[in-house]
């Protein structure tokens, strides 16, 4: 029977520590990176002006623009969709933001047909730019968690897209 040293078999043990240890971190900073190309506005910075504050958006690997903001004081993440009539929430998503599931509507959307709900967003919040008051809607086929920023709160923005940025401005001047 051959034994292996005690120096020997701390050293196999370490090696395995470094090695599991190097791949969490790997895996931890690769998964970040891609976060971070996806949604490159975790924290939009917002610029105050005289009469206006304004958002700039950088557009994600795939030319989309993706920012976090809030609901309602909740935290949640935007997908700017300029071709969606109102804000829409996922089914389940507005059931955790406490949202109330209004009159009936027909949505439909690329998967085709469904029926949806009409809400209000009491609060809605992109950077230092807050919009009262906004109408949306409760999709139940969307999956995620993503709500997408659609026309019913744009319009009450002025906004341009350029060279892979969005710049989101809107009016202080009552």
């Amino acid at each position: 029977m051959s034994s292996q040293p005690a120096g020997k078999r701390a050293g196999r043990v370490m090696l395995f520590l470094a090695w599991g240890a190097g791949m969490f971190l790997a895996t931890h900073f690769f998964g970040n990176l891609e976060d971070k190309q996806r949604n490159p506005n975790r924290d939009p910075q917002s610029i105050h002006a005289n009469g206006y504050v304004e958002v700039r958006l950088a557009s994600s690997r795939q030319g989309h623009y993706y920012a976090n903001g809030q609901i309602n004081g909740e935290n949640v993440e935007f997908l700017l969709d300029t071709g969606a009539t109102d804000v829409a929430v996922p089914a389940d998503l507005a059931r955790r933001l406490g949202l109330p599931a209004g009159a009936e509507v027909r949505l439909r959307t690329a998967n085709g047909q469904t029926t949806g709900h009409r809400t209000r967003l009491k609060q809605l919040k992109l950077g230092d730019i807050v919009l009262q008051d906004v109408a949306a809607l409760i999709a139940p086929g969307m999956a995620g968690d993503e709500v997408l920023l659609g026309m019913s709160a744009l319009k009450k923005l002025e906004f341009t897209q350029r060279d892979g940025t969005l710049l989101l401005r809107q009016s202080t001047l009552q």
